[in-house]
C-alpha cells in the first residue's frame, strides 16, 4: 500500500517547460511555483522530457533551494522517466533500462536532490515488455535513488505486468468529468490493491476551468486546438456543461475550475489531481479544490448526460 502523502491538487510542471505553452517566462514560473507552495500545495510532478533541456527540473531546483529547509523538507517530488526528445526536438518513448536509469539519474542532478519520492514510468514502450522497464525502475529504487516506483499511462493487461514486475505506489492517468475511461476497471483494482491513483487532465488543458468562451481563438503555436475535445460538437457539448457548473458555482459559491477538480477527487479511489500552471493566480485559485458532496457531484454528471456528451 502506497505510504506516500500528497496534496489534493498536484501542481504539474509541463506547462512551464515551455513546449506547448505560449507565453511562459521563467521568472513567472518561479512566481507560479512560490504561489504554490504559499497555497499550501506540497507535490510537485516533473519529468525528464519536461522541456527540451530539463526547464521544468531546474526551475523546481531552483525554487526548493531558495525555500527554508523546513518548507524543503515537506515537498514531495514526483518524476517521470521513459520520454525523451531527439536531436531535432522530437518526443519519443525510449523506456529501455539503460536510457530510463540515465535519464533519471541526469534529472537529479538537475533538480539537484538525491532521490525521487516518486519515480514513474512515463510511458509503455511498444518495443520493450514493461516488465523489464519496471525491473529498471525497481533497481534504482533499490540503489535509494527513489523512495517509490509507479506506472502512467498503461492500460489493464500493462498494469497487471508491471505490478509483477515490482512493487508499485502510485499510478498516473488522465481523467476529468468529461472523459471518464479510466474509471473502468482499472482505478477500481489498483483501489483494492492499494495503489494511489493520481490523476491529470481535470481541466482539460483549461477547457474546464471555464475561461475559454465559445468565441476563443488561440495564439499561434497553441496545441490545444489540437485536441477532439476542443473542436466541432465536442467543444460545444462541453461548453453546455461548462455553463451549467458556472450556475452550481454560484450556488456553491465555488468556481467552475474548482467543482472540475473537485469532481475528481471525488471519485472513489483517486488520490489527487495534477494541475498545470504558468502564472500564480491560476494555482491559487486551483490549490483550494477539494472533494465535492455527493449531492454536488451527482448535479454535475446530470448535467454532463443532458449535454449529449459522449466519453
Amino acid at each position: 500500500m502506497s505510504d506516500l502523502v500528497v496534496s489534493p491538487v498536484v501542481l504539474g510542471l509541463w506547462p512551464i517547460a515551455g513546449v506547448t505553452s505560449v507565453g511562459v517566462t521563467p521568472e513567472l514560473s518561479r512566481q507560479t511555483i512560490r504561489a504554490a507552495l504559499d497555497a499550501g500545495v506540497t507535490t510537485f510532478d516533473t519529468a525528464f522530457s519536461y522541456g527540451y533541456d530539463g526547464e521544468s527540473d531546474r526551475l523546481l531546483g531552483e525554487m526548493l533551494a531558495a525555500g527554508s529547509s523546513r518548507r524543503r523538507e515537506g515537498c514531495v517530488v514526483i518524476s517521470k522517466v521513459g520520454q525523451r526528445w531527439t536531436a531535432d526536438r522530437k518526443r519519443v518513448t525510449d523506456a529501455s533500462p539503460a536510457t530510463l536509469v540515465a535519464d533519471a539519474e541526469d534529472s537529479l542532478r538537475r533538480i539537484g536532490i538525491e532521490r525521487f519520492d516518486l519515480l514513474m514510468l512515463h510511458s509503455v514502450d511498444p518495443e520493450i515488455d514493461v516488465r523489464r522497464s519496471i525491473e529498471a525502475l525497481e533497481g534504482l529504487r533499490e540503489r535509494g535513488l527513489a523512495a517509490r516506483i509507479g506506472l502512467c499511462n498503461a492500460d489493464f493487461p500493462a498494469l497487471l505486468a508491471a505490478a509483477e514486475a515490482g512493487p508499485l505506489s502510485a499510478v498516473q492517468w488522465p481523467l476529468n468529468l468529461l472523459q471518464r475511461e479510466v474509471l473502468d476497471r482499472r482505478v477500481e483494482w489498483c483501489r483494492e490493491q492499494g495503489i494511489a491513483v493520481h490523476t491529470y487532465w481535470g481541466l482539460m488543458k483549461g477547457l474546464l476551468a471555464g475561461r475559454i468562451d465559445r468565441q476563443h481563438v488561440f495564439d499561434p503555436g497553441d496545441s490545444r486546438p489540437g485536441y477532439a475535445i476542443y473542436q466541432g460538437a465536442a467543444r460545444e457539448r462541453a461548453h453546455r456543461v461548462i455553463d451549467r457548473l458556472r450556475q452550481l458555482g454560484e450556488e456553491a459559491e465555488l468556481t467552475v475550475a474548482q467543482l472540475s477538480l473537485g469532481w475528481v477527487l471525488s471519485q472513489p479511489g483517486v488520490s489527487s489531481v495534477l494541475v498545470g500552471a504558468k502564472r500564480p493566480e491560476q494555482i491559487r485559485e486551483t490549490a483550494r479544490a477539494r472533494p465535492l458532496s455527493p449531492e454536488l457531484v451527482a448535479e454535475i454528471d446530470a448535467a454532463v448526460g443532458a449535454s449529449g456528451w459522449k466519453a
